[in-house]
């Protein structure tokens, strides 16, 4: 009975220490072997895996794609207007064995704390080599590639690889706010300003070119009425002057009528004449009696 105890606790033992010595690696970590501190195996692949018991230990680390925020921070672009920015960051640990080597037992606290350096440090360079206007506008993406591969070239020591980077809220501080509404404001209304000025110009360049053309078409018309009186005036007299070689009584009695109709012909008219005098040479002839029958 005795040596079936012994024998029996003595399998229990072989039985404990066989399983401590068995460790199985899930697809979604990679594991490492430590002796005494020191990694003695990489295992990377899922699986099982074998250490020695009491003497090595196992420890895992995520293989998924992993996500840090920072905290609010900081920035003065080139305008010296300070900007309060958030900002995210995807990693990813490719080397485990130097990802051990730079953070030890700290794991992944200790590395976020690394990440969240790196990344505030290239965010306050990168965005501090730019207007905030740059930063504030829509089109940023680049700004977020350049703090993107400035991490992942400061990550590698880490064993980590930066995925990516994205800008989350970039805003003014409270303080800032009024001070730079007024100045947007102002700016605004400057260029207003200049645009009232301009329109103002264009158009009194527009009614100066119109009383200009009016001045030509006008002088035009003009021009072409006197033309067209001249010819009228000289198709008149030459009539005139075949009526008058025709029948020069008739034209001297039509020429006297149409000098009465002008100077009697308002009505008011008042003449104190000789009664023989020649501007009535009609009335008193018998060719003036006969006209006016």
């Amino acid at each position: 009975m005795r040596r079936s105890a012994i024998s029996l606790t003595v399998l229990g033992a072989l039985a404990v220490l066989g399983l401590s010595s068995i460790f199985i690696v899930d697809e979604r970590e990679r594991a490492l072997v430590l002796q005494f501190g020191q990694i003695v195996e990489v295992k990377e692949e899922p699986g099982l895996g074998f250490k020695i018991p009491l003497i090595q230990q196992v420890v895992r680390y995520d293989d998924r794609i992993l996500s840090r925020e920072t905290a609010s921070l900081e920035v003065t672009p080139l305008d010296d207007r300070r900007l309060i920015v958030d900002a995210f960051a995807r990693y990813r640990i490719t080397d485990v064995r130097k990802f051990r080597e730079a953070v030890g037992d700290g794991g992944l606290d200790f590395a976020n704390q690394r990440i969240d350096s790196i990344l505030r440090a290239v965010t306050r360079r990168v965005l501090g080599s730019v207007s905030s206007g740059d930063i504030l506008s829509a089109n940023r993406t680049q700004l977020m590639a350049d703090i993107r591969n400035d991490a992942i070239n400061e990550a590698q020591a880490l064993g980590i690889q930066v995925i990516d980077v994205r800008l989350k809220r970039t805003d003014l501080p409270p303080a800032n706010l009024n001070a730079t509404y007024e100045r947007m404001k102002a700016e605004r209304e400057r260029i207003a300003a200049d645009e009232i000025a301009r329109g103002n110009e264009a158009a009194q360049r527009a009614r100066a070119e119109a009383d200009r053309q009016v001045v030509q078409e006008v002088s035009a018309a003009n021009r072409d009425a006197d033309v067209i009186r001249g010819e009228a005036d000289a198709e008149r007299n030459r009539i005139f002057a075949e009526a008058f070689g025709k029948d020069p009584s008739f034209f001297d009695f039509y020429r006297s009528m149409s000098a009465y109709q002008v100077a009697l012909g308002n009505g008011n008219a008042t003449f104190v004449l000789s009664p023989d005098d020649d501007f009535l040479s009609f009335l008193r002839s018998d060719q003036g009696n006969s006209g006016r029958q």
